[in-house]
């Protein structure tokens, strides 16, 4: 089986061929790192710095709620440590990274 001339030169490469530029081979990884820091690092390193300001801002009378679900009112503050009243003379203790959100003054009541 032969081919036509026209069909045989289409294939060969030309002469005077040039490798592919290195940065242009490696720009669709740039890019997709580039997505990647603005769209899923960059967030979680903001919501991690804000997280570990409310943690080191917990004193006592802070009304919190923990990762658990747990509600009440900080009684002591330690170094990595803080106690939480939970009920009428029901106090536990917690990490300080376990406390997920702290309330506005007055949310929980008093009974």
């Amino acid at each position: 089986m032969t081919f036509p001339t026209s069909f045989v030169m289409a294939q060969a490469a030309p002469a005077g061929a040039q490798a592919p530029n290195p940065i242009m081979t490696f720009l669709p990884l740039i890019l997709l790192f580039v997505v990647f820091y603005f769209l899923m690092i960059r967030p979680q390193m903001k919501r991690q710095k804000e997280h570990r300001n409310m943690v080191a801002a917990l004193a006592k009378g802070d009304e919190v709620v923990t990762n658990g679900g747990i509600a009440g009112k900080v009684d002591e503050v330690g170094e990595s440590f803080i106690t939480v009243e939970i009920a009428p003379n029901v106090k536990i203790k917690l990490q300080k990274g376990a406390v997920q959100q702290v309330l506005p003054k007055g949310t929980l009541k008093s009974s």
